[in-house]
């Protein structure tokens, strides 16, 4: 997503999303699965729905389990536009 400042200049955000590590077995990727809460429009009951991305990990160093903090970056493969910012 690109924004212009005042003073003319593109700025590109970034976003950044939180979930567990649900599979490392790929070389330099992991799975990481980020559940999110939504609200029916018409009942308003409150219910989870979650989303798997497949993100970059240059070191392999995250295992299944753990907690992690990935953001969202350039086109790395066919489904890999994530990359891991910390645990």
């Amino acid at each position: 997503m690109k924004k212009e400042n005042k003073t003319g200049e593109k700025k590109v955000t970034k976003s950044a999303k939180r979930g567990v590590v649900v599979s490392d077995t790929m070389d330099k990727t992991i799975v990481v699965k980020v559940d999110s809460f939504k609200k029916h429009p018409r009942y308003q009951k409150r219910y989870t729905s979650s989303k798997k991305y497949k993100v970059h990990d240059e070191q392999n160093e995250y295992t299944v389990g753990q907690k992690v903090l990935i953001e969202s970056c350039k086109p790395i493969s066919k489904d890999k536009c994530w990359t891991v910012v910390e645990k």
